[in-house]
């Protein structure tokens, strides 16, 4: 994985702009500390980072090829292209000559073969950028789930883009302003396709190819999610699916450099883990895997709505049954609530999403996990492709004129309006924000001829989870894992296994009245049975109760701060009341509160946006 920027401005030569395109790609460090480089010829300029995983020496960027009249293309590629050895076979016998083992030759040479087309014969995650100086013309591409970010910024006579927002606010052009649709983005627990927050940037979408040359901006939509009948059974639907998940493993663990599992004990990460473990013990090897806890957890948990159990003995079992080199990172309250662990998470993600310690506990982990890999699989994204949400069997859920989400996290952390100070939440008019973005979202969703009602509500709600939640998870995946290093993969968002379960009607994705059946049957064989009957648990929160009283410290320290701009958007009186309260009667309300509150100054302090409600 990699960080990779650019710079393309049709009215000058930028070699006399080396040191802003310096300063974009050096924003880039932290998602490639292996090497780093940039290229730059008259109108174009390309920066990159790479962290090397793939032919380490072979693969350096940006990387050059040329066209039989001599004139360059050049990448700047960050992800992986898990068929690169059968697209390189196929190259090969079309006459192209290779110099290196890396994927990102493999992805260079294709472009040079099927252009833009390309795209479409890649299986993986990547987001990448090439200068064809023959049409003096920048291709800019992203995978069709969009596991890997790709922002642009057009610009009088160009474009910026960069991995990361952080890379193109690096250059003097472009602007560090939010704006109305920005603050409503951050606050409305959505993520509207190709909205950036950040005024004048855009995000790629995934499936999408952006084009600009001296004519001007093009989109091209290379991949969607499309409604196809399903034409199997359920027994041959489980065995596609374990076809499918064996492929995917086995592609997905190819490394020049040690990769380990991240392993929760829930269904998704065990099926991941024991199937990696089988590939691997054919070849002599183990699995190494990792798993996030708290200290105290297990002695003093809990139960809630959300959580039934701890999630410690379950991922002992699946160690157990699979054999894995397995290690625990448990983290402490102050960890979790330390300052400088926010600041680091907030500068990770470039904007506060207010997600509290489920973010500042990722990004431990992922700290931690990269002294000894620097792959890791995860099991993100089965929930939305398979149907693993207690949203997706909540009736409240299935009639409601919402995204589905919004009403589980309001049912269970509150309002996030309530926290905003008077007049604000008005002026934002959230209702309508979300109304609008879930009637587009809806308008995209493709009915089967002769669908039955439910079964096409079913499909709105999937296609929501695909198309708008799981783009808010795979972002925070990657930012807080390649904030220290660390590369990803996430085999639950092959685009094979996501059309073929999309597809999947309803009534075989819950045959048995539970969540996930078909993932469940498919890997039945290869779990414990403690995990094969567990009931879905999200990612843990701490429920130590010295979180949230260092929560409420951070908030007194922020209020004794009158003139901070925070409470531009914060209710001061409210924020008082809340930091005032006795530990033991915070709500999940007040807490998400605090959290957001805390997220949104440590964003202001270091980012100093101009706000434009």
């Amino acid at each position: 994985m990699c960080g990779i920027t650019g710079w393309i401005s049709f009215d000058r030569d930028l070699s006399a702009e080396r040191k802003i395109v310096d300063a974009m790609t050096e924003t880039m460090s932290h998602r490639g500390p292996d090497d780093r480089d940039t290229w730059v010829q008259g109108p174009a300029a390309l920066g990159h980072c790479r962290l090397a995983v793939i032919d380490l020496p072979g693969g350096r960027q940006p990387m050059t090829a040329h066209k039989s009249d001599g004139s360059p293309v050049v990448i700047v590629y960050s992800g992986e292209t898990y068929n690169h050895l059968e697209l390189r076979t196929e190259l090969v016998a079309k006459g192209h000559c290779f110099n290196t083992d890396s994927d990102t030759e493999v992805v260079l040479r294709g472009y040079l073969e099927w252009g833009e087309a390309v795209a479409e014969r890649l299986n993986g995650m990547a987001a990448f950028a090439i200068w064809d100086e023959e049409f003096r013309r920048l291709v800019m591409i992203r995978d069709r789930m969009g596991i890997k970010p790709l922002y642009y910024h057009p610009t009088p006579d160009g474009v910026l883009f960069g991995s990361e927002p952080k890379a193109i606010l690096a250059n003097p052009l472009a602007r560090r302003e939010v704006g109305a649709d920005g603050i409503r983005e951050l606050l409305a627990f959505v993520k509207t396709p190709g909205h950036a927050i950040w005024a004048g940037m855009y995000e790629i979408e995934p499936g999408t190819v952006v084009t600009v040359d001296r004519g001007g901006l093009r989109r091209h939509v290379y991949w969607s999610l499309r409604t196809r009948p399903h034409v199997h059974d359920r027994d041959t639907s489980i065995m596609q699916v374990r076809t499918l998940l064996e492929d995917i493993v086995h592609r997905q663990l190819v490394s020049d450099v040690p990769r380990s599992i991240l392993l929760s004990g829930g269904l998704d990460s065990s099926a991941i883990t024991a199937l990696a473990a089988r590939r691997l013990g054919e070849a002599g090897e183990s699995v190494r895997s990792f798993s996030v806890d708290f200290v105290g957890r297990t002695e003093n948990f809990v139960a809630d709505a959300l959580h039934a159990a701890p999630d410690a003995a379950f991922v002992q079992d699946v160690a157990r049954r699979s054999g894995t080199d397995h290690r625990d990172i448990v983290l402490d309250s102050a960890a979790l609530a330390d300052p400088a662990v926010r600041a680091s998470v907030i500068r990770a993600r470039d904007i506060p999403m207010g997600m509290g310690d489920l973010d500042t506990s990722l990004h431990l982990l992922f700290k931690a996990i990269r002294e000894h890999s620097t792959v890791a699989l995860s099991g993100e994204a089965a929930d939305e492709v398979f149907g693993g949400y207690q949203a997706f069997f909540d009736e409240n859920v299935r009639r409601a004129d919402t995204f589905p989400w919004i009403v589980r996290h309001e049912d269970n952390f509150g309002d996030s309006r309530d926290i905003l100070a008077p007049g604000v939440a008005d002026s934002l008019d959230l209702d309508s924000y979300l109304r609008d973005g879930y009637r587009t979202a809806l308008g995209e969703v493709e009915r089967l001829d002769g669908e039955r009602d439910f079964e096409f509500r079913m499909r709105e709600i999937c296609y929501l989870h695909l198309t708008r939640f799981v783009r808010i998870l795979l972002d925070r995946k990657d930012r807080t894992s390649m904030a220290v290093g660390l590369e990803v993969r996430v085999p639950f968002c092959d685009h094979r296994l996501v059309e073929y379960v999309y597809n999947a009607p309803w009534s075989l994705k819950s045959f048995d009245g539970r969540e996930k059946s078909l993932l469940r049957e498919a890997t039945a064989d290869v779990l414990p049975r403690s995990v094969y009957d567990r009931v879905k648990s999200p990612y843990p929160a701490t429920q130590d109760p010295r979180y949230v009283s260092a929560l409420q410290d951070q908030a007194k320290d922020l209020l004794s701060a009158p003139a901070h701009p925070v409470f531009d958007l914060v209710d001061r009186r409210r924020l008082r009341r809340i930091a005032n309260h006795e530990a033991p009667r915070i709500t999940r309300a007040h807490r998400h509160g605090l959290e957001r509150t805390l997220d949104l100054a440590v964003w202001l302090d270091i980012y100093a946006p101009t706000l434009t409600l």
